[in-house]
């Protein structure tokens, strides 16, 4: 079965929402309940010493797993995150990042998934668990 949203709706998705303009995801690739998501640094969003901050890390955990679920619902269903655990592993300096997401489970009104975010090299920098509710769900 495929994907339930095309590459090319992802990408107006993330042109064309306000909040993921500020941080310039590029999508790098999708899967079946994945994603993940190419964060380049900037300056507008650095700590001092170059190092990128924190709530980058959140946002693009965020919205890779907005994605992941995107690739299961479409963009029909309205899908909200009710939880965001972070751990920060390690610091990234004047560098790009990569998140990836995944959909751990699909239910009736929540949805759990997991992201990674990490260096170009592959180094670990941020863990992050995840809570999404289904907006219109039934109980």
């Amino acid at each position: 079965m495929g994907l339930a949203i095309t590459e090319q709706e992802i990408h107006t998705v993330l042109s064309e929402t306000p909040f993921a303009q500020i941080y310039n995801f590029k999508l790098a690739s999708l899967g079946d309940g994945a994603c993940e998501i190419h964060v380049p640094f900037s300056k507008s969003t650095e700590r001092p010493g170059g190092i990128v901050a924190g709530p980058v890390y959140m946002a693009a955990a965020d919205v890779a797993m907005w994605v992941a679920i995107m690739t299961k619902l479409g963009t029909k269903v309205l899908t909200v995150t009710t939880e965001l655990n972070t751990s920060f592993l390690r610091s990234a300096k004047e560098e790009t990042i990569v998140a990836s997401a995944r959909v751990l489970k699909l239910g009736r009104s929540q949805i759990f998934g997991v992201a990674e975010c990490r260096s170009l090299s592959g180094e670990l920098l941020t863990h992050h668990t995840l809570t999404y509710a289904k907006v219109n769900a039934t109980r």
